[in-house]
């Protein structure tokens, strides 16, 4: 088959890309390079079957998907906090970008698409493990709202011209080339400054993190499995752990000792932060699916790899 993968440069997107090849099929990828890296798919250039497009998708139309069979779209600004001091990077690069695949889609004859959503756009959900169903949506972050937007951008051009959708709205995926989030940035302040570490918020931020793998086992899982107009699963870990449970794990990591953890207060380390974020995965779990690893296993896996990237 042919896929097209938007973001395939990026750390969820070039692990797709990998295993979309290692399974034999014909993979492009689009990519402004943005937030993605070269370096995350350089091996694959000699392969026949991967083809890569540098394209910022989300200011013109988007042809070179013509004959794909199926459109992985990835491509979008992941950083939620950006919002709060850029309100127009998530319009732009994640409802816009969405609108012009959906177009292409719709004039090439594209039935297919995957879409990675976000669990911010259940905001401060209170019911927790929160169910695909969970109403009604209140995202408080610009990026959730964004999200939210895609989804139903995604719906309805799937119901009037009758397009398939998988719609994964992930936890927090962390592992192997992961370029921002609570890992990175903690790893990044203690090769600064070993005796000390700045958490933002009260440390008690708990949430759900799901190693890259599993992630990626759950996406093509669940397109193997249902054929509906819109399918939306979430996916994430079933436990939690909190931010200073995070930081631990990385200071054992590094092997640092008497580490000083210095926090700056309040419930949520950032505007539109949601402190507690839990998903259920019965929908995906009757299927079949389940992750390898909880919570606390896929950050120390991370962290490992983030540690011993060169």
């Amino acid at each position: 088959m042919k896929f097209v993968v938007t973001g395939g440069a990026g750390f969820i997107g070039s692990h797709l890309v990998d295993r979309l090849l290692e399974r034999g099929h014909e993979v492009t990828v689009i990519d402004d390079l943005s937030g993605g890296r070269l370096e995350f798919i350089d091996g694959h250039f000699p392969n026949d079957r991967f083809n890569f497009i540098k394209k910022d998708i989300s200011v013109g139309p988007i042809m070179d998907i013509k004959g794909a069979d199926m459109v992985y779209h990835l491509a979008a600004n992941p950083d939620v906090k950006l919002g709060a001091e850029n309100t127009k990077v998530h319009m732009k690069q994640n409802i816009i970008a969405t609108y012009n695949v959906l177009e292409a889609m719709r004039e090439l004859g594209i039935k297919n698409i995957a879409f990675t959503s976000t669990s911010t756009i259940y905001g401060e959900a209170t019911i927790v493990p929160t169910p695909e169903e969970y109403g009604p949506l209140m995202p408080i972050s610009l990026y959730g709202a964004s999200k939210l937007a895609c989804e139903a951008l995604i719906s309805s051009y799937c119901h009037t011209f009758g397009m398939a959708s998988w719609i994964y709205r992930f936890a927090n995926i962390i592992g192997d080339r992961s370029t921002h989030g609570v890992i990175y940035d903690f790893i990044r302040k203690l090769k600064d400054d070993p005796a000390k570490l700045a958490i933002l918020g009260d440390g008690r931020q708990s949430k759900s993190y799901l190693h890259i793998g599993d992630c990626v086992d759950a996406m093509l899982f669940a397109v193997e499995r249902n054929s509906g107009p819109v399918n939306i699963y979430n996916i994430g870990s079933e436990d939690r752990i909190d931010v200073t449970g995070i930081a631990r794990i990385i200071t054992e990591e590094m092997g640092l000792n008497n580490v000083k953890l210095e926090y700056t207060g309040g419930t949520r380390g950032w505007a539109g932060d949601v402190p507690f974020m839990g998903l259920s995965i019965k929908k995906l779990k009757a299927l079949g699916w389940k992750p390898k690893y909880n919570s606390e296993e896929s950050v120390r896996m991370c962290a490992r790899s983030l540690l011993n990237r060169k």
